[in-house]
């Protein structure tokens, strides 16, 4: 059986049934193999950047590992943006990627890159096969790596002669072989005892959860904790969904964009819960004066984002759902009714609103009408900047894994193909990618890739014809000297969709904004919506770079 053979045979062991991906000369007898699969669909992108960010989108809509192909050379580094956005995010996938001949590794032959050392930063684990023989065992690692502890990226390079070889017999193995990798997932007890303890003294808590509550599947867990202790809880950008956002006790997203109320209770609280989040720097702003009357525990799987960038007081290593189970057969119901009547106070002095001058759209509207007319089990994926914010605050989530975003990397490009991904894996959900003008552009070219398999991905475009949150930062703190942010003016989106075979409609005026939204929803194939919304529009709140959290701009104040 040859390697390749033994590679497809291999996945399927796995459970793979889907891959996205690019051929390349030395992948030949690999896609030959593919040619004849039955149990596996294989989907052919336009980019290699479209692959990868599909595959997450496909692990983070369901939770189960995506995967990508590349050929050598510049096919392997175009899914290197990729898997850095999926690294950043914990996010399960395993990269293949054809490599040149073993005999000419290190001969700078033609395309050859070294790319388990390109990547070596930004996964778990990659792998360089030397013999076919290894093919079962690597992948076996490679799943089991990229899916247990905390989850994350794995790339198995494959030689064109490993491919190729011919090996006597398939084997699957039934375990990995890993020494030393073994995540900790049952919480010490007597840390449990101590966060127990400091739960019960508390007069303030609150709760901040990030995307490790969705990682282990702990939503029922937590909204258990949440209501027996009465604490308030706010989400990362990643974290968002797992409490619904109609939650008496939900206060949002929480940091640079977040709410003015989540933020004012993180600042004045005396004990912060947090699970599965590590602290970035969009949550914290200047570390120096995040939380300063607040005990702090933190429950993660990683042992190396416990107190690196904030210290802790009780630090808890383990699932965070074994860990919550724990927590909630140990602590005894609490109630702060003080403290939730400040902070329902907070809620009803600064509520998330906008006000948009001049022409032109309001995006927030737009966001809350998808929101309203999408359903609770619609994915909404977003791409990065000021469209993801607006989403991230006005879009009405109440499940987990609906909310598809590059949250640690921030990558341009990602929400359109990580939408064409959560499609395959849901091919019955409505999925929406709400962009920007510019960020759309940077694979735009995947419609062709949703057309050919019918895939029926629809993306709102919310277009203001400038880099929108660059130009936004460009107006608060460089004068008004907007450098190359101008975009405008540039782009027919209708004519491009419709050139692609999708349809397309361009919005300008309010009243049209649900009727076309509800044709949209109703036509069976990929469908580009061209929001033409006000041109210099920001986001608010905002908390400045390495600004205090309780110290948020609104435009109110600017005026």
């Amino acid at each position: 059986m040859r390697g390749a053979k033994i590679l497809l045979e291999s996945l399927k062991k796995e459970g793979v049934d889907t891959i996205f991906g690019y051929p390349g000369g030395v992948l030949l007898s690999l896609f030959d193999e593919i040619y004849n699969e039955k149990e596996i669909k294989f989907y052919l992108v336009r980019h290699e950047q479209g692959a990868s960010h599909m595959a997450d989108g496909y692990a983070r809509s369901t939770g189960k590992v995506g995967v990508c192909l590349a050929t050598s050379g510049p096919g392997a580094t175009n899914l290197v943006t990729g898997i850095a956005t999926a690294y950043m995010d914990s996010i399960p996938i395993v990269a293949l990627t054809g490599q040149v001949a073993t005999s000419h590794i290190g001969n700078d032959a033609f395309q050859e890159v070294d790319i388990t050392g390109i990547t070596r930063p930004i996964v778990k684990h990659n792998y360089l096969v030397r013999n076919s023989k290894d093919i079962p065992q690597i992948v076996k690692n490679a799943f089991h790596i990229a899916s247990t502890g905390r989850p994350g990226p794995v790339l198995i390079d494959l030689p064109k002669d490993i491919l190729a070889g011919e090996v006597e017999s398939f084997v699957y193995p039934e375990t990995p072989n890993l020494l030393g990798y073994k995540p900790k997932y049952e919480p010490n007890k007597m840390q449990i005892k101590k966060a127990v303890e400091l739960i019960e003294k508390a007069k303030k808590p609150i709760v901040y959860i990030g995307g490790g509550v969705i990682a282990s599947s702990a939503y029922e867990e937590l909204l258990k904790f949440i209501e027996k202790i009465e604490a308030p809880v706010t989400t990362t950008l990643l974290g968002i969904g797992v409490v619904p956002y109609n939650h008496p006790l939900y206060l949002g997203m929480l940091g640079m964009h977040g709410t003015k109320y989540a933020n004012y209770a993180i600042q004045e609280s005396d004990l912060i819960i947090a699970i599965g989040a590590r602290f970035d720097d969009r949550v914290t702003g200047d570390v120096k004066t995040f939380a300063p009357h607040a005990d702090i525990i933190h429950i993660d799987i990683d042992p190396t984002s416990i107190s690196k960038i904030i210290r802790v007081d009780i630090p808890i290593v383990g699932d965070a759902k074994n860990v919550l189970k724990d927590l909630l057969s140990e602590i005894k119901e609490k109630r702060h009714p003080e403290w939730i009547e400040r902070i329902m106070q907070w809620k009803k002095q600064h509520p998330l609103t906008f006000s948009c001058a001049g022409e032109g759209l309001k995006p927030q509207m737009i966001v809350e009408k998808i929101s309203e007319l999408a359903g609770p089990d619609a994915i909404i994926s977003t791409e990065v900047g000021q469209n993801q914010m607006w989403t991230a605050q006005f879009y009405k989530f109440t499940k987990p894994r609906k909310f598809l975003s590059s949250g640690g990397l921030g990558t341009m490009g990602y929400g359109f193909p990580a939408a064409i991904g959560a499609q395959v894996a849901n091919p019955d959900k409505l999925v929406i990618d709400i962009a920007g003008d510019g960020s759309i552009q940077m694979n735009i070219q995947e419609l062709a890739t949703a057309v050919k398999y019918n895939l029926p991905v629809k993306v709102a475009i919310l277009n203001n014809g400038w880099l929108g949150m660059v130009r936004q930062w460009q107006e608060l703190f460089f004068g008004k000297r907007y450098s190359y942010t101008d975009i405008s003016g540039s782009v027919d989106f209708v004519k491009i969709a419709e050139a692609y075979g999708a349809a397309g409609f361009k919005v300008e005026k309010e009243q049209n904004v649900e009727k076309v939204l509800k044709e949209a929803f109703n036509i069976k194939k990929p469908v580009l919506i061209d929001f033409h919304i006000c041109g210099e529009e920001n986001v608010w709140p905002m908390v400045p770079a390495g600004g205090s959290l309780h110290n948020m701009l609104e435009e109110t104040e600017l005026a």
